[in-house]
């Protein structure tokens, strides 16, 4: 794979910010509703997400969740009102992984998101599905790498940007199976999906929901998960580790605090995120997403933050990716 650069100038104007978040808390009024930050547009998948979570939560914590999209700026600008907000728990954060273990490690300077930030807990992981062209020849992950390693060079891989999980995993995928391929970068996913569906780039990692009209009407074909799901909705879909033996990788989305929120208020929102993790409506939402329940409290989710950020950071020093 070749040195990566991308311009991104709505990035650079938000990132030196991450030095002063601290001395910008923000006054909120202990009667305020909660607040849950959204780093991405309304409709996407962490948004539908977010959506349901906060409608289950609402109950078991008594109080009103207000929902609040900051999409855009690679999700510095999400961040910065998160990190910047009272440390009482009104003022959350429902990020994807990508947000906490991929992009902070291209920040110049890079962010330590565990300094910046409070984990409450994980609700949710999802894998990424492997989807290709109608119009290639491959119908299986086995196929792809065939035609990849007779082709080097020709198989374009696009992703919504640069430093985002999809690219990551596409990094991680061309390193663990020893193919040559090219990534595409697009501002935003819905660009990308539109070269796919023509035919001017051949493939893409992301999560399910961002494919399945497409997948259903025959516009794409999904040939492979990044890991093991209990999703019924992605069941039928082979474990591109069965091919590729060592790849994988889970997208998966929490909760988080501002820094220095009490702990004793982390576990009253987390223990309300548990209860609302048995609620059968919102297991079916999540079902019908490609999407596990699976809970990780706050000790677990930043551990596991840890080792993501491990990974990641050794696909991006391997791959040479930089946000310019």
């Amino acid at each position: 794979m070749t040195h990566v650069q991308c311009s991104r100038r709505a990035l650079l104007a938000t990132t030196a910010a991450f030095a002063t978040f601290g001395a910008r808390a923000q006054a909120t009024p202990a009667s305020a509703p909660t607040r849950i930050v959204i780093p991405f547009a309304a409709g996407g998948a962490t948004d539908v997400l977010g959506r349901d979570l906060a409608k289950a939560m609402s109950a078991p914590l008594a109080q009103t969740l207000v929902i609040e999209n900051i999409g855009g700026g690679a999700g510095v600008p999400a961040l910065q009102k998160v990190v910047g907000a009272r440390a009482d728990g009104t003022t959350l954060l429902f990020a994807a992984s990508g947000n906490i273990t991929a992009q902070p490690l291209l920040q110049k300077p890079r962010a330590d998101i565990l300094s910046l930030l409070t984990p409450v807990g994980m609700i949710a992981t999802a894998p990424h599905v492997l989807v290709v062209a109608s119009r290639m020849p491959f119908k299986t992950v086995a196929e792809l790498v065939a035609y990849a390693k007779a082709h080097p060079g020709e198989l374009n891989f696009g992703s919504a940007g640069v430093g985002g999980l999809a690219h990551l995993g596409t990094e991680l995928f061309a390193r663990s199976a020893a193919i040559d391929i090219r990534h595409v970068p697009y501002r935003g996913a819905s660009a990308a999906l539109t070269d796919l569906v023509s035919g001017e780039i051949h493939a893409m990692f992301g999560t399910m929901p961002s494919f399945t009209g497409m997948v259903h009407n025959g516009s794409i074909r999904a040939i492979g998960v990044t890991a093991r799901t209990s999703a019924s909705s992605l069941k039928a879909l082979a474990l591109i580790s069965n091919t590729v033996p060592g790849f994988g990788y889970n997208s998966w989305n929490g909760l988080f605090a501002p820094a220095a929120t009490p702990a004793p208020v982390v576990s009253r929102i987390f223990a309300a995120m548990k209860q609302a993790a048995s609620d059968p409506g919102l297991v079916q939402r999540f079902d019908e997403q490609g999407v596990d329940i699976e809970l990780a409290d706050s000790i677990e989710l930043a551990a596991l933050i840890r080792k993501e950020r491990s990974l990641w950071e050794r696909v991006i020093r391997e791959a040479r990716i930089e946000v310019n």
